[in-house]
């Protein structure tokens, strides 16, 4: 049962957001629901989701994502879950099926509808495979030669295929993620030797798969990732929003991570880029996924860092200034379009107050979307539904058509295997992140208590 047949479910004990300010004028956070968000959840993801975020927010997480690991890198056909039936039988049921959209086009499009039968203005959709380098070893791959390039060309047609076979699982106004990466040993190579621009071949199928993207009226981002990657990532994103990002319209959005300390002059240099050429800029803010893997001395010293980072990167695009020049003028702000990714509440609810409150008073701002991982964080996107649904109920507006900022779920396709190493870096890189989620556990709980109860 979906909130649509009980619209009383998230409407009963829901209200606006406060409406008080601090003394800049800013909107304050609006308290969490009184009702329970959470009651749009389907039994079935309420059960899995209190027994991972249970085992996430303990002692157990550590051994587990260890127990994990030892399964996914074993080569023992007793457990490994390619070789063992049962074994994949048991993590496709579980894991997968709870953090993952499906195998084939036509799982996934189950998946994707299943979001927005919810409330979710959309989901994010992206191909599971990656490749992540050693620091140690990225400045020694060997150099293509004649043999290699055959098979070089064909992983970027690969990976070509693949995003657009992924484009075709979405529909208008959803967004595909996108990681160079994938297109295989020749892109990996460009961006560690920091090429402006990518192989021919990449370069003519990332314009395609953006043709394509702007022609279904979606849209994409290209991830973020590790640093010895990053800058070049950078300068061939910006060159694809030049391209496709003109005449007010957003194809292509860049990643940002703000747990690098350069994170907030990054913004402004395309921010000011986007200004001189008269294109519009796409962001898609994370805090960060690669610390594992990265130059520890580039990221912020500890997570409140992090997140004062995130949270001034957030308001000062919000409220149209430059992260390192308050100072500038608003009405010389180029066009910007905003995605706030991330599980932290706190950030979500001060960017959707935020938000709300310029836009309710006419004050100059920018589009902003907000969304999380599918399987998590569900307590945030709930909440988010139930005060978009109360607000649009308010306003007298049908859901999902109001200016009020859209809320998406971010959902991961392609092979168990492929999807479980996916899962396993997120995991690890997030440990914790998410050994904070015992909120999380103990809200989920409660509804899981209050539907037994009822």
């Amino acid at each position: 049962m979906v909130w649509r047949t009980r619209p009383s479910l998230f409407y009963t004990g829901i209200r606006l957001c406060s409406s008080s300010t601090t003394q800049h004028g800013l909107l304050l956070p609006a308290p969490a629901a009184k009702g329970s968000p959470l009651a749009v959840l389907p039994t079935k993801s309420l059960i899995y989701s209190v027994l991972f975020t249970s085992v996430i927010s303990s002692p157990l997480l550590k051994p587990a994502l260890g127990l994990l690991k030892y399964v996914i890198d074993s080569k023992s056909s007793v457990i490994h879950p390619s070789k063992n039936p049962a074994m994949r039988y048991f993590l496709r049921k579980t894991i997968y099926n709870h953090f993952c959209a499906g195998e084939n086009e036509i799982e996934v499009r189950r998946s994707v509808e299943k979001m927005k039968a919810l409330g979710f203005k959309g989901v994010i959709l992206g191909y599971a495979r990656e490749s992540v380098a050693n620091m140690d070893d990225a400045k020694h791959l060997p150099a293509s030669s004649n043999a290699k390039q055959e098979v070089w060309d064909r992983a970027v047609d690969e990976w070509k295929d693949g995003n657009l076979r992924t484009l075709k699982m979405i529909g208008q106004g959803d967004y595909m993620n996108v990681k160079f990466t994938g297109a295989g040993p020749a892109a990996v190579e460009a961006l560690i030797r920091g090429d402006q621009m990518p192989p021919p071949r990449i370069q003519e199928a990332i314009e395609e798969i953006c043709a394509a993207t702007a022609a279904q009226g979606s849209r994409l981002w290209i991830d973020a990732e590790q640093q010895v990657f990053q800058s070049a990532i950078d300068n061939w994103t910006i060159d694809l929003m030049r391209q496709f990002n003109r005449r007010g319209h957003v194809v292509v959005f860049n990643t940002i991570q703000a747990y690098l300390k350069s994170s907030a002059e990054n913004v402004s240099r395309h921010l000011k880029l986007a200004q001189a050429e008269g294109w519009t800029l796409g962001i898609k803010l994370v805090r960060g996924a690669y610390i594992a893997h990265d130059y520890r001395s580039r990221i912020h010293d500890n997570k409140a860092a992090t997140d004062s980072n995130y949270n001034h990167i957030v308001q000062s695009l919000l409220t149209r200034q430059f992260p390192t020049d308050a100072s500038a003028s608003p009405h010389m702000f180029p066009d910007v379009c905003l995605f706030v990714a991330t599980h932290n509440a706190e950030s979500v609810r001060k960017a959707y107050s935020l938000s709300r409150y310029r836009m309710h008073n006419k004050l100059p701002t920018i589009p902003v979307e907000l969304g999380q991982l599918q399987g998590m964080a569900d307590e945030v996107s709930c909440e988010l539904l139930a005060q978009k649904f109360a607000s649009d109920v308010t306003a007298g507006q049908s859901w999902g058509q109001s200016a009020e900022p859209g809320v998406f779920k971010c959902l991961a396709w392609g092979s168990l295997e492929e999807c479980l190493h996916f899962l396993l870096r997120r995991a690890i890189e997030n440990q914790s992140a998410m050994e904070r989620t015992r909120h999380t556990a103990v809200a989920l709980r409660k509804e899981a208590w209050r539907r037994i109860a009822w």
